[in-house]
């Protein structure tokens, strides 16, 4: 009797894993992106008026101005900036 074995499934887990990690990769940089988005609203929510009036900006442009730094959001949001 003999046995003979094969690698030739071995390809096809190799591109799984391969996918399965760049998803993560991928994920994982939309979540680094959300929280950096989330303490850019929250240091600019820091600020007093004055301090918004001095760069430009109002309090009610605070999302607005975050989210468009990305121009296009990967992470679909519902939340509301409530400074």
């Amino acid at each position: 009797m003999s046995m003979t074995h094969s690698a030739g499934g071995l390809g096809h887990t190799t591109d799984s894993t391969s996918r399965i990690i760049s998803s993560l990769r991928s994920c994982w940089g939309v979540f680094r992106e959300w929280r950096q988005r989330g303490r850019s609203e929250d240091e600019l929510c820091s600020l007093s008026d004055r301090a918004l009036t001095d760069i430009g900006m109002t309090r009610g442009e605070i999302e607005y101005v975050v989210r468009a730094d990305r121009h296009v959001s990967k992470v679909p949001t519902g939340d509301h900036v409530s400074c």
